[in-house]
């Protein structure tokens, strides 16, 4: 007679897992099937493989198609496995025993399809119907168990029932018994039975799962072991003709998928991640499977030490005393094992002095624990990923899941490299390093990088892997499609500037030709401003890294010219908004170009502004003020105090005044600071406004003197005070004010205490 045991588990779950571990031990199947994609079963071995570190997923994905093709419809699904995973627990128990392990869930094949219309409009229908009704019995069984025991936290019943138990019984009868029930019930209240593509998705899938164990039977084995979620168990353990699941099952639609194992993260195991069978706390829950024995005392030990890591003081006694504080909350509260809540109330109060940062600090490094898995070297990959790995050994970065700070010296040709590599990556949107000011360093020989590898990356790499089998060939391909498709001008100096920045040598001739053709026809000043910093800034990098930039210098010069030659008409007439829009454009040509240090190029830009300020009446306030701080900067204008008393003057609208200071003064406080004539000027300008007419300008001038450092803002004000009597380190005396006679009494007992006057 063939035994058939069915075990229903939480995915993710501590007390499950060792469970299920010690049920499996004592049931000893020749067969084990778990809830899983089928497609998986050919590389299921590679979990016994020494080189397969939890935490791991398998990826089912839809084949890259080449480019161009569109790749509107593929798709791609994760299943995750933690050490404390019972699903991982039975795979490693398989292998170990020699007995075939299988999954039984629906095909990743029939998963992956996109749901259709008629499904989403179903839901949604139903959706709006069901809005008054709580939380169905399908979508949270456990809630409904929680509280028909009277917990109002279902995450907290389940820890208290099967996580935090210590021994005894094998738990899985009790949780079938409970399953079942709450299926009964669903049968007598269908409005709490889901979504109807939710419920045909399920059905197919529990189907499915009888199906695989029909012919696991029927191959000869005896004994099998079936592990899934503990809402399926009743449906394996049912009766259903065979027939009825075939015709469940018939006609299915399918994609075409791909199956791999890939590195995953406690942080993706987190339910805050998004992920639906996510948890609280995953690194809590690995420290309860790894330390059975006297749990709260190991995990109180581990965040002293992390306390103490960061120089904070905390003793054995406070350890101690944390531990008794975490088991008496646990007993007033009736719980069979402190968990979580009371460990993280007695780390505050005794190990932490009530402090949140340090309790936020073990929260990052312990409760959630983050922890990157590793997958074996045969595991299945793209070649793309491949070499990607060889690239990252060869040049010693090895991925993290926490975020770690590399600083590149461009000079050493081992740093040089890495930078390539990961410019290179963030070309095929590969964000594994992000640079630090997005990347805007000013041609200097460091960079600044900050690295952590997310799980998702394997997926962008398989899809980038429709552009070459190498991370260079596949960037630039990616390269030369960008530029092709670019619409902008300055989405075509933005690819030119990654090219240097990634040394693609084999895409800058492609990229370069659609730059000069490009910027040849565009007619717009405020487009080819845009275009010109990234220009600038990919020259600098040439320079510094020893790439080769001629082509980009033709068409930098040409640009130069051209901005010089059509600034003048395109910035007259300008209202507020263009204004401020065009303000911004003049201080990044006017930077790029002092970044390019061509005394060619600067001399004509500055003769353009010298033009400009020849007539400002046709300026808009904010442009001539800016200006004018760029040309007296550059010591082009002695007359600056004339042209600011001009600006300011009782005859000038306050509005176009208040402009004409926040363009001049958006350069920075320095000027006022080392300047009295034009601080003064600005003083008596705003002294000297009328009430609504300040009211008007006042949005203004705090946006101007807002943007100062708070040091600046101060010594400002405090040279203003100093001003009133010049000289001297206090403000004059008003006299008006004094009552010389009533002060006399005063000013006498002052001079007698300092000694100046006998009594």
């Amino acid at each position: 007679m063939s035994h058939v045991e069915v075990y229903g588990i939480r995915h993710h779950g501590p007390g499950s897992a060792r469970a299920l571990r010690g049920a499996l031990e004592e049931f000893k199947p020749d067969a084990v099937l778990i809830e899983g994609p089928p497609e998986a079963d050919p590389i299921v071995g590679l979990a016994g493989d020494g080189g397969m570190v939890p935490p791991v997923a398998l990826l089912a994905y839809s084949p890259a198609p080449a480019p161009g093709t569109g790749d509107g419809d593929r798709k791609a699904a994760f299943w995750p496995f933690a050490e404390f995973s019972p699903e991982w627990q039975a795979i490693r128990y398989g292998l170990a025993a020699g007995v075939p392990v299988r999954f039984c869930d629906l095909p990743a094949a029939n998963q992956l399809v996109p749901a259709t219309a008629e499904d989403e409009d179903a839901d949604e229908d139903e959706g709006r119907a069901a809005e008054p009704a709580a939380e169905g019995i399908r979508l949270d069984p456990l809630g409904w168990l929680a509280k028909a025991a009277g917990y109002d936290d279902a995450e907290r019943w389940w820890d208290d029932v099967v996580e935090h138990r210590g021994g005894g019984p094998s738990p899985f009868p009790a949780i079938a018994e409970a399953m079942a029930e709450l299926r009964a019930q669903l049968a007598e209240r269908p409005e709490d039975a889901g979504p109807a593509a939710h419920r045909r998705r399920e059905e197919q899938r529990e189907a499915h799962m009888r199906r695989t164990l029909r012919r696991t039977l029927k191959e000869g084995h005896e004994r099998v072991a079936v592990v899934c979620g503990a809402w399926h168990v009743p449906a394996v353990r049912a009766k259903v003709p065979a027939a009825h699941d075939d015709r469940t099952l018939r006609g299915l639609p399918k994609a075409k998928v791909a199956m791999t194992w890939v590195p995953w993260t406690h942080g993706r195991l987190a339910g805050h991640s998004g992920y639906g069978a996510g948890v609280r706390s995953p690194g809590w829950y690995h420290h309860l499977f790894a330390a059975p024995d006297r749990p709260i005392e190991r995990w109180l030990t581990a965040a002293a030490r992390v306390l103490r890591e960061e120089d904070l003081h905390v003793s054995s006694a406070h350890v101690i005393e944390a531990v008794r504080l975490a088991e008496a909350l646990a007993a007033l509260r009736g719980r069979p094992l402190a968990g979580l809540e009371e460990v993280t109330e007695a780390t505050r109060a005794v190990l932490c002095e009530g402090a949140d940062l340090p309790v936020e600090l073990i929260q990052r490094r312990m409760v959630v624990g983050e922890r990157l898995g590793a997958v074996p070297e045969r595991t299945p990959m793209v070649p793309l990923q491949r070499d990607l790995q060889a690239q990252q050994r060869r040049l010693r970065l090895k991925p993290s899941a926490l975020d770690r700070e590399h600083d590149l010296d461009l000079r050493k040709p081992t740093d040089l490299e890495r930078s390539r590599l990961l410019h290179r990556l963030r070309l095929l949107d590969v964000d594994w390093g992000v640079p630090a000011d997005a990347g805007r360093s000013k041609g200097t020989f460091r960079e600044t990088w900050t690295l952590a590898w997310r799980p998702e990356f394997d997926v962008e790499l398989i899809e980038a892997s429709a552009w070459g089998t190498t991370v260079r060939g596949a960037t630039t391909a990616r390269a030369e499609a960008l530029a092709e498709h670019a619409t902008a001008l300055a989405d075509l100096t933005s690819v030119a500037e990654r090219c240097l920045l990634a040394d693609l040598g084999d895409a800058l001739p492609t990229v370069m030709r659609a730059l000069a053709d490009r910027a040849a026809v565009d007619t717009d000043v405020a487009h080819l401003m845009a275009a010109l910093p990234a220009l600038v800034r990919a020259l600098r990098y040439g320079d510094v890294r020893g790439t080769s930039t001629g082509p980009l210098r033709t068409v930098v010069d040409g640009l130069v010219v051209r901005v010089c030659v059509g600034f003048p008409p395109a910035i007259t007439g300008l209202d507020d908004d263009a204004a401020r829009e065009f303000l911004a454009h003049v201080d990044a040509v006017h930077g790029a170009l002092s970044l390019l240090a061509d005394e060619g190029h600067l001399e004509r830009w500055r003769r353009t502004l010298e033009g400009l300020l020849a007539r400002p009446d046709a300026l808009h306030g904010l442009i001539e003020g800016r200006l004018t701080r760029l040309l007296l900067d550059a010591g082009r204008l002695p007359d600056v105090p004339d042209r600011m008393a001009r600006a300011v003057s009782a005859g000038a609208a306050p509005d176009r005044a208040a402009a004409w200071v926040e363009g001049f003064l958006s350069g920075g406080a320095l000027l006022l600071l080392h300047d009295d004539e034009l601080l003064r000027l600005v003083d008596a300008w705003i002294a000297g406004l009328p009430a609504g007419s300040f009211t008007d300008v006042l949005p203004l001038l705090r946006r101007t003197f807002g943007a100062y450092p708070s040091a600046e803002r101060r010594s400002i004000g405090e040279r203003l005070r100093r001003r009133a009597e010049p000289g001297t380190g206090r403000p004059p005396p008003a006299a008006e004010d004094i009552d010389e006679t009533r002060a006399a009494p005063a000013a006498g007992a002052v001079l007698q205490i300092l000694g100046w006057r006998s009594p």
